[in-house]
């Protein structure tokens, strides 16, 4: 199977139509229709093999996953999704092995209304990067600098649980069958929140998605905001498969560990109630686990409002 067919068979979908893509697959470039007074918002994640995801992952798992950590930028910045784009390197040409990736890939793309408009293939050791565009009114994208002295700091779902697989799979932890299944499917199967994003506008002050660590991510949004957050240690959400680990292990789950995909974000309190109707539209549970200080850094808190010792960074790919 020479490139051309391989694109033929399993990515070339003339008969979607997509109202944002004039011309897809096919021409040297893809033409795309903004809608007017919107902004285009755009996003790239490369997944390589080893290092974003192990070896024996299911190839229609892994086609969701490409594409969603790419949707889940989209939901941070309150997006609506429209045009993706993939570059695939392969080692070979399998078969069933991009039968069972675009099944993944598609599955979600129409779940979203996400239109593959071009892209690239090559030979070589796996490697999968796509570029997402999605589109919000002008003077409301949610962004990491927004945050304010007194905002309520939430976060969407729960946290931890693909860590807590990475953990399984390292043989540091332990699971019984079903609970594994559990977590390895947060790990490898993750739901980019793009209604919460989309009915965050014109709410949330900021916002960014879980996708290196609670820690580190929030510190990107407290640093673009220029200021700090107490964060209560008791109410991070998270399953009750995580919650029955041992204490040190639901800290590093919790606050290092990345693979979520959850949305971080702030909001004035005088809209929390705000928030609850649009987290109850979105159908995606939320979380209020602290608040926005005037004063730098990251204060971890227990229930009393105590200080706990923090000392827990997010993945970063030339250090860790």
């Amino acid at each position: 199977m020479g490139e051309f067919e391989l694109i033929r068979r399993f990515f070339d979908r003339a008969d979607r139509s997509a109202p944002a893509v004039v011309k897809g697959i096919g021409d040297d470039c893809a033409v795309l229709a903004p809608t007017p007074g919107w902004q285009w918002l755009v996003s790239t994640d490369m997944l390589v093999e080893g290092r974003h995801f192990l070896s024996t992952v299911d190839a229609e798992r892994l086609g969701h996953k490409a594409l969603a950590v790419n949707l889940s930028d989209l939901a941070a910045c309150g997006a609506t999704p429209r045009a993706f784009f993939l570059a695939l390197a392969l080692p070979r040409a399998d078969a069933a092995f991009l039968e069972g990736f675009a099944r993944g890939l598609f599955a979600l793309a129409d779940a979203h209304g996400i239109a593959l408009a071009g892209g690239d293939t090559t030979a070589g050791p796996l490697n999968v990067c796509i570029t997402v565009m999605g589109e919000a009114p002008q003077g409301q994208v949610l962004l990491r600098s927004g945050a304010r002295p007194g905002d309520e700091l939430w976060i969407s779902g729960t946290l931890g649980d693909a860590r807590l697989a990475l953990e399984v799979f390292r043989g540091t932890a332990s699971l019984p069958g079903e609970q594994f299944a559990q977590v390895r499917r947060a790990m490898e199967l993750p739901q980019p929140r793009l209604a919460l994003g989309q009915a965050l506008r014109g709410i949330a002050s900021s916002a960014i998605d879980v996708s290196d660590g609670l820690a580190g991510d929030l510190g990107h949004v407290l640093k673009a905001s220029g200021v700090g957050a107490e964060l209560v240690f008791e109410a991070l959400p998270r399953s009750a498969i995580l919650a029955g680990q041992d204490l040190a292990l639901q800290q590093e789950c919790l606050l290092s560990g990345g693979d979520d995909y959850e949305l971080i974000f702030t909001a004035p309190p005088g809209r929390h109630q705000d928030v609850r109707e649009a987290a109850a539209r979105a159908g995606t549970p939320v979380s209020c686990v602290g608040r926005i200080s005037p004063d730098p850094g990251l204060r971890l808190l227990d229930a009393a409002g105590r200080p706990m010792a923090e000392r827990f960074a997010s993945f970063d790919h030339f250090k860790s």
